[in-house]
């Protein structure tokens, strides 16, 4: 019935919260209905939630005027408790286990931490436990938050390995103008790489942090690494098994997956905001990056930026300035100034740790 094994599902704040901003618990269970069909039919799926935030807003006054981080501090500490008790309870009512995995974007920059959160939700799956992911808010500071869960949900998509990343939001996908405009298209296919920036809005809901703009960006890079990627409106009725089987009747946007890339690659895709430092390289390494699959050698090297250590995340940049790709570098940026344009000498990023954008 359902063509999809695992799933990630990322509910927005506009999905789970009311006009006045309080979390609306009819909507959340008429979410968890829809999961739980999915489930007890043998799907793996991953919760991306928002909503903590909102839900703590509407239990407390502050004492003073706060700050944006101390805000989402506050809030999300309190709030956090109020979503995952609701969701606990919720999917008990179905007779489904769920567990909380909050996370903060630090622990995706090093590869061990990567694979620890990984392992714990793979082992969490083969329990038939439902992952409920979130950010850590109360640890986070501005640099080191996710852009938004639509990030968040991209990354955990990419990490997990999963067939589709479903993101629910209060449109129904992305328009040729604004959605609430009856002359928009909607575009129902993304190939990979089709360039749709001219059409989305930067605005951004009352509630979260990201909007479609965030989506499509997240949408287009998983696409890349041979992820499904579907954007719809998370309001309509009974819309997440709709989506999942193999006609759907909903309107929706759904970004069409290029080649599967590696484990590693995706880990890399998602690791722009963790460089270090920054390899520039010539002309004629730029083109052979780009038209063969092969690795970054010394020889085409003008120039090392910013310090690193070995195994570090560094940007690839080209002749022009441009940044190109990222990868892991094998050697520390002291050693890498004492390669530049030496020949015979081993790639400084092999191949199977350079993701070209």
């Amino acid at each position: 019935m359902y063509i999809y094994r695992r799933v990630v599902v990322k509910i927005g704040s506009n999905v789970l919260t009311r006009k006045d901003g309080t979390l609306d618990v009819t909507r959340m269970s008429a979410l968890v209905d829809q999961l739980a069909e999915l489930h007890k039919a043998g799907l793996e799926l991953i919760l991306v939630s928002s909503g903590a935030v909102a839900a703590g807003r509407s239990e407390i006054q502050a004492s003073r005027k706060l700050g944006q981080v101390e805000q989402r501090q506050l809030y999300s500490a309190i709030g956090q408790a109020i979503l995952i008790n609701k969701y606990y309870d919720l999917f008990r009512d179905h007779n489904i286990v769920c567990g909380q995995i909050l996370t903060t974007k630090e622990n995706f920059a090093d590869r061990r931490h990567y694979l620890n959160q990984k392992n714990c939700m793979e082992v969490m799956l083969e329990n038939k436990v439902i992952p409920i992911v979130n950010e850590n808010d109360t640890v986070s500071v501005t640099e080191l938050m996710f852009t938004d869960n639509d990030e968040l949900s991209g990354l955990i998509a990419g990490m997990m390995n999963a067939e589709l990343l479903l993101i629910l939001s209060n449109v129904d996908g992305i328009y040729k103008g604004h959605p609430d405009d009856p002359q928009s298209e909607l575009i129902r296919e993304i190939l990979p790489k089709q360039e749709l920036r001219q059409f989305i809005s930067t605005d951004r809901s009352a509630t979260g942090r990201g909007g479609m703009r965030t989506k499509y960006n997240i949408a287009s890079k998983l696409a890349e690494e041979g992820i499904r990627v579907i954007i719809a409106n998370g309001k309509i009725e009974n819309i997440i098994p709709d989506l999942l089987s193999p006609k759907p009747r909903n309107k929706h946007s759904l970004f069409l997956p290029a080649e599967k890339t590696s484990a590693i690659k995706k880990w890399i895709a998602h690791s722009e905001g963790f460089a270090k430092g920054e390899v520039h390289i010539n002309q004629g390494c730029a083109f052979a990056l780009m038209q063969n699959q092969a690795s970054l050698l010394p020889v085409g090297i003008e120039r090392i930026g910013g310090e690193f250590e070995k195994g570090d995340i560094v940007r690839v940049v080209d002749h022009e300035g441009r940044q190109i790709g990222v990868g892991k570098i094998r050697c520390d940026s002291k050693a890498a100034r004492s390669l530049i344009g030496s020949k015979g000498q081993k790639a400084l990023i092999h191949y199977d740790y350079l993701y070209l954008e």
